[in-house]
């Protein structure tokens, strides 16, 4: 990989926060290709004819519904209904592949180990087995084409998290459609031993390795919110948007957590949500920071906070309901035993970026 960068730890493991400049990383996601290395999030197995069955048990969506090929995003939940982990689900031949963000892949994995049988459905954690290589950007498929042969109106043709197996010289590779940015993805998962060599092979075909800073302004600009920092185990799915990401079937069989989720939908609904805020200099209100009305009373408070290089100072909060979308807010938070302040906007999610 490249030899300059900034390193950085996410869930007690080490990412790279920039290969040089985010500026151009940034850049060069809106106008070519970027590679991440996406290695640093959790990936457990289940394995056998039962393991869709049994990944159902545990979260929103419906994974049993789902064929070889084919995959989802949804939430694990406690019994309450708070979120413990979002999973990404990628169905194969024989087995489930689930991979969730660093901050809640322990706990992801504790929930497999306590409710599913080892011989019912196997499972095995290949989170140091397997890599995880993203190609992101408007020459992504190009970029993803001349790496696994797959041309490119058949990836873009993908459904989002759905994924074809390739044979790499002995090797299987698995190329997913990734929608957790606002640009065109795909993911390729490798064995750990594969992963340098495609790393490579990506750059020389003409994308820029990127970080994870650059990573996190896209991740906000596309509303995306990340376990650990814009939701967290006193989080409700429909307070972390999950409805408008696809994340909940409604119609699906029990689960764990599944009469908060029923009960809200049908009879009521959240008090608060994550929407996006605005400010008019380059910088937001940090992390932390409340969010006030023209009264005073404090109606939420700041979680991922970005500089984005089109829309300058913006994040994503959590915000009551009734607060309506171009509504103006006071950002309160403590700068060296001093209350700092700034007006903000509140903004739907995604951010238009055009």
């Amino acid at each position: 990989m490249t030899a300059m960068h900034t390193l950085g730890d996410v869930g007690g493991r080490s990412v790279v926060l920039a290969y040089g400049s985010v500026a151009v990383e940034y850049e060069a996601l809106h106008a070519g290709a970027v590679l991440f290395d996406r290695s640093h999030r959790g990936r457990v197995r289940l394995k056998g004819d039962k393991a869709a069955e049994m990944v159902t048990g545990l979260v929103t969506n419906d994974v049993s519904g789902l064929v070889a090929g084919q995959g989802c995003y949804a939430a694990a939940l406690t019994a309450k209904g708070k979120i413990i982990a979002d999973v990404r689900i990628f169905v194969e031949e024989g087995s489930v592949l689930v991979d969730a963000p660093p901050r809640a892949a322990a706990a992801w994995a504790s929930m497999v180990k306590k409710f599913v049988n080892p011989r019912i459905a196997p499972h095995v954690d290949e989170s140091a087995a397997l890599r995880d290589l993203g190609v992101f950007g408007v020459n992504a498929r190009h970029v993803v084409a001349a790496l696994t042969g797959v041309q490119s109106p058949a990836l873009t043709a993908l459904a989002p998290y759905a994924h074809i197996t390739v044979d790499m010289g002995g090797h299987k590779m698995l190329v997913v459609r990734s929608v957790d940015l606002d640009v065109e993805g795909f993911e390729l998962i490798v064995d750990a031993d594969q992963f340098d060599a495609l790393w490579e092979r990506a750059v020389a075909a003409g994308a820029l390795p990127a970080g994870l800073d650059a990573w996190e302004i896209a991740r906000v600009e596309a509303g995306r919110p990340e376990w650990g920092v814009d939701m967290d185990d006193t989080t409700i799915p429909q307070e972390a948007n999950f409805d408008e990401l696809h994340a909940i079937s409604y119609t699906k069989g029990c689960y764990v957590g599944q009469e908060t989720v029923a009960r809200l939908h049908f009879r009521g609904h959240v008090n608060k949500h994550l929407r996006g805020i605005r400010a008019s200099g380059l910088d937001a209100p940090p992390m932390g920071a409340t969010l006030h009305g023209e009264d005073g009373l404090q109606v939420g408070d700041v979680r991922s906070s970005v500089r984005s290089p089109r829309l300058g100072g913006i994040a994503i909060a959590m915000i009551r309901r009734e607060v309506a979308a171009g509504a103006a807010l006071i950002a309160r938070w403590n700068v060296d035993d001093t209350i700092a302040e700034r007006t903000v906007d509140v903004m739907a999610l995604p951010f238009a970026t055009d």
